[in-house]
C-alpha cells in the first residue's frame, strides 16, 4: 500500500488551500529540515507538502511531450461521485467564488486550471471518465471515475 506522495511546493499555505478545496484535510504538520511540511488526507490518499525555500519554476509535465519523470497523481473518484463533470464543475465554482469574494484577490485565491475537460476513455474492458487539473504549483492531477465495462 502506498503511504503518501510527496510534493514540493513554492507556497505551502497556497497548496494547502488548494488541496482543501478538493476535500483534503491536514492531518499532521511538521518541519523537514528548515522548511514547513504537512500530510494531508483526502480522495482516498495522502499527500505530503513540503515548502521549497527558493523555488524554481515547475516543469510542464502535462504539455511538454519530451518531459521525463513523474507525470501525474491520479485520484479515483468512483466512490465519491456519480458524475465527474458535475463534481469538477462544483469544485471549479468553489474556486471562482473564492476569487470573487476575495477583496484584494490575494495570492491564496486561485482559479482552478483544467488541463483536460472530462472525457470518456476506454482502458482494457473498462470505460472511465477522465479529467486533468493543475494543482497550486501547476502539477497535473488526474481525476478518474469508473463508468462501467465494455460489452
Amino acid at each position: 500500500m502506498l503511504h503518501h506522495v510527496s510534493i514540493r511546493t513554492a507556497d505551502i499555505h497556497r497548496a494547502i488551500a488548494f488541496y482543501e478545496r478538493l476535500g483534503f484535510e491536514v492531518c499532521e504538520r511538521f518541519t523537514a529540515g528548515i522548511t514547513l511540511a504537512c500530510w494531508m488526507e483526502g480522495l482516498g490518499g495522502r499527500v505530503e507538502l513540503i515548502q521549497v525555500p527558493q523555488p524554481r519554476p515547475t516543469a510542464d509535465a502535462f504539455s511538454d511531450e519530451h518531459y521525463t519523470g513523474y507525470y501525474h497523481l491520479s485520484f479515483d473518484l468512483t466512490d465519491i461521485t456519480e458524475n465527474l463533470p458535475d463534481w469538477l464543475d462544483a469544485i471549479a465554482q468553489s474556486f471562482e467564488q473564492d476569487v470573487a469574494t476575495s477583496a484584494a484577490n490575494t495570492e491564496s485565491s486561485q482559479v482552478l486550471k483544467i488541463l483536460l475537460k472530462p472525457t470518456q476513455q476506454i482502458i482494457g474492458d473498462r470505460v472511465y471518465e477522465v479529467a486533468f487539473i493543475a494543482d497550486a504549483d501547476g502539477l497535473p492531477l488526474e481525476l478518474i471515475r469508473l463508468v462501467g465495462q465494455r460489452s
